[in-house]
């Protein structure tokens, strides 16, 4: 294919008018023109891309979008400039820095007898949303299930991303990520941290494996990385990526002690002390003793139902009896309690920041 190339074509009313502002205010390179004596068509190619301007052309003069790491210096600062052909040019950051938006607090509940729909997302996995409000855009949860095993079509990818954490809760998946060795299989009950930009693929799953998908903020991008190969050569477990350590924690492993709330005990998933605090991560299940009303001062606060029944009382609401596939968020400061857990319950509970306080009623 190396001698094929392809070329997008614009209309144009005067050749002469278009040739230098695509070679002098966009900087490109005139590849060809044609007839001399009244030239018709110009080529022009430079930043990724082929343009034919054309004069017999009869399509739109459409939009084209230059991404540079110095746009305040390309074209004179102009970040919106109108060809004489009439196309429009905008120049934006090819890396923009990532926003986090401001939290909008919430009292949410999400049942799973809600009937939510599933959507067909990337590498054809389906999503349920978790948190529908997304607090302001500051978080997506999601649950992810994949009802056919086997090889998955994905590619080496990654995600600009402040946060995000993938918990299996049922079958297991085969991933393999960038410096930390070769495939590994996460079953239920273990989970995974991707610091921001780490590569990564997903390459085979169980019949109907299912995880908790987080991500901070809910609106980041995903791109695909073309030339890296997975596994990489280099082992190397210590690798920060933006301030976080990659987590492979394996529920089996873990010791369960005493809860931030009387009446449970709880599972530590290592994940504050590997994101420097940005989030934590905690399982937790029914232990000794009677369930208080508590309030936390965290900014995002993340329940879901793992397993088991209990009921969530929040003051001025009606109780709602959680089960199996239920999620909740709990906004700071408002009173609630975890009252009539079954033997069996198991939450997952994700915090950011991860280190925070607990007021007991």
């Amino acid at each position: 294919m190396s001698d094929t190339i392809a070329e997008m074509r614009l209309p144009t009313q005067e050749l002469r008018d278009d040739i230098p502002f695509f070679t002098k205010v966009l900087g490109m390179r005139m590849d060809m023109i044609y007839p001399a004596d009244d030239p018709r068509v110009a080529v022009f190619s430079g930043h990724g891309l082929r343009l034919r301007v054309d004069k017999e052309a009869s399509e739109a003069p459409g939009t084209i979008r230059i991404l540079t790491d110095d746009p305040n210096g390309f074209a004179d600062g102009a970040r919106t400039l109108m060809a004489p052909n009439g196309t429009r040019i905008e120049i934006e950051e090819r890396n923009p820095p990532m926003v986090m938006p401001e939290t909008v607090h919430s009292f949410v509940v999400r049942r799973l007898k809600d009937r939510a729909p599933w959507i067909i997302g990337r590498a054809g996995m389906h999503y349920r949303d978790l948190v529908p409000d997304r607090l302001g855009g500051s978080i997506i949860a999601s649950h992810i299930r994949i009802p056919d095993g086997g090889p998955v079509p994905d590619m080496v990818h990654f995600h600009k991303v402040g946060f995000q954490l993938i918990f299996c809760i049922h079958g297991w998946v085969d991933v393999v990520y960038e410096d930390q060795g070769p495939k590994m299989r996460l079953y239920a009950g273990d989970c995974f941290i991707q610091p921001p930009e780490i590569r990564h693929r997903v390459l085979e799953a169980s019949d109907n494996v299912q995880v908790i998908e987080i991500g901070v903020p809910a609106e980041h991008v995903t791109e695909i990385d073309h030339e890296m190969e997975l596994p990489t050569p280099h082992l190397r477990p210590d690798r920060e990526w933006q301030g976080q350590r990659f987590v492979f924690n394996k529920g089996a492993e873990g010791a369960w002690l005493p809860f931030r709330l009387p009446g449970y005990i709880c599972r530590d998933t290592t994940i504050a002390e590997n994101t420097k605090g940005v989030a934590g991560v905690q399982v937790v299940r029914k232990g000794q003793g009677d369930p208080v009303w508590a309030s936390h001062d965290t900014d995002i606060h993340f329940t879901f139902v793992m397993g088991g029944t209990v009921t969530l009382e929040g003051e001025g609401r009606e109780p709602y009896r959680l089960e199996q596939g239920d999620a909740f968020v709990i906004p700071p400061a408002m009173k609630t309690r975890l009252s009539d857990p079954s033997e069996d319950v198991e939450l997952l509970e994700v915090a950011l920041p991860g280190a925070f306080n607990t007021e007991l009623a």
